[in-house]
């Protein structure tokens, strides 16, 4: 094999396994269930399950969420109806379960530990 086929050969070779790293993570990144955000709602993020937490980002119009885990929180009355459910969606990020559809009025996953 020449110089240049074996640098080829392994310019592909890490190509590859970089490729396989990226997918790897979001393979293992996309093991929890995305969900809508309700239309039209641009969503703040807390840094705890209530409003009193800080918020850390706001999410734009027309996303879906992965939901890790949910936890009690405070009640909050938004466009899926009243609850004090509260959705993980990111360590140290939280979500008021009363914009996201999750088609159920209670829990879709496990509480968070």
């Amino acid at each position: 094999m020449t110089s240049r086929k074996r640098r080829s050969v392994l310019l592909a070779g890490s190509a590859a396994g970089a490729l396989l790293m990226v997918l790897g993570s979001s393979v293992s990144a996309s093991a929890a269930p995305y969900y809508s955000v309700a239309p039209g709602v641009r969503l703040n993020v807390r840094s705890g399950p209530g409003t009193s937490y800080s918020i850390v980002q706001v999410l734009p119009e027309g996303v879906s969420v992965p939901i890790f885990c949910q936890t009690p929180g405070s009640t909050v009355t938004g466009y899926y109806g009243t609850s004090n459910i509260w959705d993980n969606i990111g360590n140290g990020e939280y979500v008021s379960d009363t914009y996201v559809h999750t088609g159920s009025d209670g829990y879709v996953t496990s509480r968070c530990a």
